[in-house]
Order: C-alpha cells, then sequence, then structure tokens
C-alpha cells in the first residue's frame, strides 16, 4: 500500500495548502493519538517545533486533535527534532511529534512523528494513521478530554544530554568555533552548549523572526558561515538546518566538509578506539563513491540503503550498527540518540579536532572524492520517470558509467523533484551524462 501523506520524512508541504492545513493537523493529532492510544495509563504526547510562524497555528490545531482523542499534551517549545525523541522516551510519552520542515523555507511546514522508544515511525505506523486519516475520529467524553502543559526547562535539558556526548576529560579551551543555527530549533541550545564546554563561541543565525529559518544561513546555505570563520580567523564552522538534525562543517580556511567526510572521520575514530559496531557504517545510495573505497582500505564496509535518515536507521538497527548517515549532514550515532542530531555529530568532531591537536582542514580531509553532480528538476504532476524518453536516457547514462562511476536518480520524499546524480572518474562525462538525463525528464 503506498502513503498518500507521508513521505520520507514525515508529513509536508506549503503552509495553508493541503497537508499543512490546521484542519488537517487537527485530523493527523486526531487520528496519531488514536493509533496510540494503548494500556489503561494517562496517555501524553510530546510537541516540539522550530520557529516558523506557521508553527504557532499547527501546534495549536494538533494540540487539538490530541486531546479531543483523550491525550495529555506537553509543549516544549522551539527545540531540535532529536530533543523532541528524547524527551518522549524521557517522559514515557506515547508518542513525541516535531513541527518542522527541516532545511525548507519559512512558507513550508511539516509533522514529524516518533513513537514511544524515540525512535521515527515505521511504514507500518505511518500507513495505520493514513487509514485512520478517512474515518470520523473516535471523541472522548467531556470529562476524559485531555490536558495540555508547557515545559519550561526543555531546552536545558536537551543541552545537559548533548553534554554527556562530549568525553568527560576534554574541554574546548582555546577553540574558537563558528555555529549557525539557521535562525532554526536550535538557536539558543548550540550556542549555549558549546560556550559551557569552553569554547569561545560565535553565534550566527540566532535572531528567529519566524520568516527567515534558513534564509542565507545554515547548512543549505553556508557562505556567511565561511566568511565569518575566515574574517574572524576561527578554528572550525558549524552550521545545522531549521530543525538541527543535520550538520555541515566549514573548515578554518572556509572550505565546506559535508556529511561523508564526516562520517569518514567518525567512522574510523571510533574503530581505532574499538567503539564502532557493525564493522563499518551505513549510508544511502548519495555518498560518495570516495568513501566507500576510503573504508574500504580500513578493512571497514560501507551499507547503503535508499534515500531518508529513516532508512540508514533501520539498517543500523536490523544489522547492528551505530554509525550511519547521509552527505548532507544527517548523522546517525545510536550510541547517543535515536535520530540524527547535529549538535552531538558537531561535539563529535571538536572532540577529534581536540585531541588531534591539527587544524581542521587536516582532520576532516580524510579521502578525494570523486567528481559527483547532483541536478534537481521540478515537475507540477504526471511521473516523468515512467516516460520511454527518461528510460532510455537512463540506460544510456548507466551504459556510459558503466565500471568507472554511478548513477542515481530518485524521486523526492519531500518536494516535486526529479533528483538526478551521477559520479565517476570522468568529470566531463558524469556532467554530460547528467544533463542528458535532466533534459530527458524536462521534455517528459
Amino acid at each position: 500500500m503506498t502513503r498518500k501523506f507521508f513521505g520520507t520524512d514525515g508529513i509536508r508541504g506549503r503552509t495553508n495548502e493541503m497537508p499543512m492545513t490546521a484542519a488537517m493537523a487537527q485530523r493527523i493529532g486526531q487520528a496519531a493519538g488514536a493509533h496510540f492510544l494503548r494500556g489503561d495509563h494517562k496517555h501524553r504526547v510530546v510537541i516540539g517545533k522550530d520557529t516558523r510562524l506557521s508553527g504557532y497555528m499547527m501546534e495549536t490545531a494538533l494540540i487539538s486533535g490530541f486531546t479531543s482523542v483523550g491525550m495529555d499534551v506537553v509543549m516544549v517549545g522551539p527545540v531540535p527534532t532529536p530533543a523532541v525523541a528524547l524527551l518522549t522516551q524521557s517522559m514515557r510519552a506515547d508518542l513525541g511529534v516535531m513541527i518542522s520542515a527541516s532545511h525548507n523555507k519559512f512558507v513550508d511546514n511539516g509533522i514529524k512523528l516518533f513513537g514511544p522508544d524515540g525512535y521515527k515511525l515505521s511504514d507500518k505506523d505511518e500507513l495505520a494513521i493514513e487509514a485512520l486519516l478517512d474515518r470520523e475520529p473516535r471523541l472522548v467524553p467531556a470529562e476524559q478530554i485531555g490536558r495540555s502543559k508547557k515545559i519550561e526547562d526543555a531546552r536545558g535539558r536537551y543541552i545537559h544530554a548533548a553534554k554527556l556526548t562530549f568525553p568527560r576529560h576534554l574541554r574546548l579551551d582555546g577553540l574558537k568555533v563558528v555555529v549557525d543555527c539557521a535562525n532554526g530549533a536550535a538557536y539558543e541550545v548550540a550556542p549555549s552548549a558549546l560556550w559551557e564546554l569552553g569554547a569561545e563561541v560565535i553565534a550566527l543565525g540566532v535572531s528567529p523572526n519566524g520568516l527567515n529559518i534558513n534564509d542565507g544561513c545554515g547548512s543549505t546555505d553556508p557562505n556567511l558561515l565561511k566568511e565569518t570563520v575566515v574574517a574572524s580567523g576561527a578554528d572550525i564552522g558549524l552550521a545545522l538546518d531549521g530543525d538541527a538534525d543535520r550538520l555541515i562543517v566549514v573548515d578554518q580556511t572556509g572550505a565546506t566538509i559535508d556529511g561523508d567526510q564526516l562520517m569518514a572521520l567518525i567512522g574510523s575514530s571510533w574503530a581505532r578506539r574499538g567503539t564502532l559496531r557493525g564493522g563499518g557504517i551505513v549510508a544511502t545510495s548519495m555518498s560518495n563513491l570516495g568513501l566507500e573505497r576510503f573504508l574500504a582500505g580500513r578493512g571497514l564496509g560501507l551499507v547503503r540503503t535508499q534515500v531518508g535518515d529513516r532508512y540508514v536507521l533501520e539498517a543500523m538497527r536490523a544489522q547492528g550498527y551505530n554509525v550511519g548517515g547521509e552527505q548532507s549532514g544527517h548523522i546517525i550515532l545510536s550510541d547517543y540518540a535515536t535520530t540524527g542530531d547535529g549538535l552531538v555529530a558537531g561535539l563529535q568532531i571538536l572532540a577529534e579536532l581536540v585531541e588531534s591537536g591539527r587544524p581542521a582542514s587536516e582532520v576532516l580531509n580524510l579521502f578525494e572524492p570523486l567528481p559527483q553532480l547532483l541536478k534537481n528538476v521540478r515537475f507540477a504532476g504526471g511521473a516523468p520517470l515512467e516516460a520511454a524518453s527518461v528510460k532510455a536516457a537512463i540506460s544510456e547514462g548507466e551504459a556510459r558509467l558503466a565500471g568507472s562511476g554511478r548513477l542515481v536518480i530518485r524521486k523526492s520524499g519531500t518536494e516535486p523533484l526529479i533528483r538526478v546524480m551521477a559520479e565517476g572518474e570522468d568529470e566531463a562525462l558524469v556532467a554530460d551524462v547528467v544533463d542528458t538525463i535532466c533534459a530527458a525528464v524536462q521534455a517528459a
């Protein structure tokens, strides 16, 4: 059965348009609440959000939905997505909700759901919730309507938990760190955690106004971070996205370090210390072939999954790995978190920097990536990947790259985009293959 509303990372879309309307949010609250009403205990849901203007509307609608089916609601305000996962577990809640469209601009919003174990919902749970959306909600009697309550110290709880992942024998004294919080959910917690560990902190993207999340800042637009790192003579720059579940790093020269290099560093250092489980790491089909070769050279494996951190995590749990992630910067360290956590991943990188005593440019560039090109083609409807002309272009591209590279074509799970990625030894060939396929998709 195909999911109608859930994509690779919850439900997402433009606000005040289906499915991101207040009415739909209320229905999602009722359906998800009903699905997790199990046992005879008092039921509870934790709701967090990022800094989007529409977060107020979506939060209010979700509260209405959850309380109408008998769930109590705990509001934790603007916090990172991993904080919601953490608090759902620690507060013994039945369900966790993060209101965020991650790296998208403010006009979009989304709803991410976590089970009582702090993990994102399985396909089975999402399908069950979607089925309930088509039914009339079972409202509870008036005396059983849930209550809502705001927890004021949620950010402090998360800061404490994040700092516990940093090696106790290390401090960040003497390290100048620029952190870009994307005017998003981590605008208070990330600078505070770094300062408390001893770093000299320069904070960017910490003045959210509801409209400026991910706007010229954050992991998807690190230009200001690069300029600030170089101009200030900082040792390193950390860029988070709107809900702080991903991380991109900038070294002291202003060069961008993506998730593949970060996974290479964490995976190899954990292997050296004997704490890496599974004999390698888990990444997606988008990760560079250079990462795979780097790991193989150290006797470590790379398990690839389809795109989406939920699929990375599913493979990690099924096969016993504790390091995984995506090239885009979702880094999952299951010893510490049940989902991607940009701050926790950043603390692991800073620990390696402190222990090595070497500049970030040396510590973070562990392999030479193969030429890789990704282009997105927006479409208005239909199924362009089913067109005969597109299939022929893809087959031709695969044949041209055979033995020297890879081709990955996929439909985005969060936006109306076809993503075309190729990599190989020959940069000109890679570019020509991508352009040819993009042209075929546009024509279709």
